[in-house]
């Protein structure tokens, strides 16, 4: 946990150092409020597009109703409690709802995780040359989306040829064992989890949801984005949405505090010379998350008896 922490402590002193309090309170009292209720309302397609690719990526073996509940929870237990049990803690409560295998339900997860790191990447190349002000920003926009199309291709081809990358990978387990410590069954996990995307049909409603669902993110970020600055564009909200995804893949403390808001003031920078409005939207994007997951996954936890002690205990186990 410590590195988490001190990572995260770093970024937020660095947000407060290039910030002043009270314009950062003042840029809150002006943002229009209409706007930010409209993003607010966001939150809820956005989870349940979230619901369904995911259920997708289970091969519809749970039902949309726990599916979407679990997702929420997991989100709770992310900004509560540290090393990502979220991700954990989903697998093992919608395993136990829907009678499936703890490590069949990590895979998908795995997969979910790897699909939004690819697009995160992508999303940030491709908008940094436009807002960067480089030349050539349409080539470079062009071959990071090469790039990324390449990415989706190679994942599906490692679905299609599981059972060599299988056997590659217990080759390695016996010549060297410290990968099969390190890597062993969590790979083997992921490439198990790999079968749904042989399936074109189910590969082709995955792919379109975790679109859709970005295009939503996007859309949230820019109605924020206008709250506090009237003048920003669609490629800000772009831009700031990637540079913040990539903020949250960092070690930090439980929910990315300051990680988040950091990357998202940092990438400002780039676009606007007002840091403190720069980090009112970013707390402002960050609490949503916090308060409708929150509430939805509290919801769940509680009608199904758990407190996040008992939980907690159980998925340090399963790390």
């Amino acid at each position: 946990m410590l590195p988490g922490l001190l990572v995260s402590a770093a970024a937020l002193v660095l947000v407060f150092v290039l910030i002043d309090v009270d314009e950062l309170l003042a840029a809150v009292q002006q943002a229009d409020l209409r706007l930010l209720i409209g993003a607010g309302l966001i939150t809820l397609p956005w989870l349940a597009v979230r619901g369904l690719f995911w259920r997708t990526l289970l091969q519809e073996k749970a039902s949309y109703k726990d599916v979407f509940l679990t997702l929420n929870e997991g989100y709770l237990i992310n900004n509560l409690l540290p090393l990502r049990l979220g991700e954990v803690g989903r697998a093992f409560l919608l395993g136990r709802k829907a009678g499936l295998d703890f490590w069949q339900v990590l895979s998908t997860i795995l997969i979910e995780r790897s699909l939004d790191l690819v697009i995160t990447a992508a999303l940030f190349l491709i908008t940094l040359p436009f807002v960067a002000g480089a030349s050539q920003a349409r080539q470079i926009a062009l071959v990071t989306g090469v790039i990324f199309g390449i990415g989706l291709l190679l994942i599906y081809l490692l679905a299609r040829n599981r059972p060599r990358a299988l056997a590659l990978v217990e080759r390695m387990g016996r010549r060297w064992p410290l990968v099969q410590r390190l890597a062993g069954q969590r790979v083997m996990a992921f490439l198990d989890g790999l079968a749904v995307l042989t399936d074109l049909r189910r590969f082709l409603i995955a792919l379109g949801c975790v679109l859709l669902n970005w295009l939503l993110g996007v859309t949230q970020y820019y109605l924020l984005l206008l709250a506090f600055f009237p003048d920003a564009t669609p490629l800000w909200a772009a831009f700031t949405l990637g540079a913040g995804a990539l903020g949250l893949a960092l070690p930090s403390s439980p929910g990315g505090v300051g990680v988040y808001e950091g990357g998202v003031v940092m990438a400002m920078t780039l676009l606007s010379p007002d840091r403190s409005r720069a980090a009112a939207f970013a707390f402002s994007a960050h609490l949503f998350n916090f308060l409708i997951t929150g509430l939805i996954g509290g919801y769940a936890l509680s009608r199904e008896g758990e407190t996040l002690g008992s939980l907690y205990r159980r998925l340090r186990n399963r790390k």
